[in-house]
């Protein structure tokens, strides 16, 4: 469960930022855009880490190597 670590950890860091951006925003007539946007930036890019990640951690297809290359 060590690999489960990382993912959980970034997960609580990104919910840590989200909540200062709905509390830091300025008011204003685009506050709701200024912070879905950044909020959205922000989730868009713990899902690429995360997938990416995990397909690191347990590939779909194992590597084996080719006959030609074994002398």
């Amino acid at each position: 469960m060590a690999s489960l670590f990382p993912v959980v950890f970034l997960l609580i860091v990104l919910l840590g930022l989200e909540v200062c951006t709905y509390l830091l925003v300025p008011k204003g007539p685009q506050q709701v855009t200024i912070r879905t946007a950044i909020m959205l930036t922000f989730a868009a890019c713990y899902l690429m880490w995360m997938v990416t990640y995990m397909a690191q951690l347990h590939p779909l297809i194992a590597p084996y190597r080719s006959p030609k290359l074994e002398t």
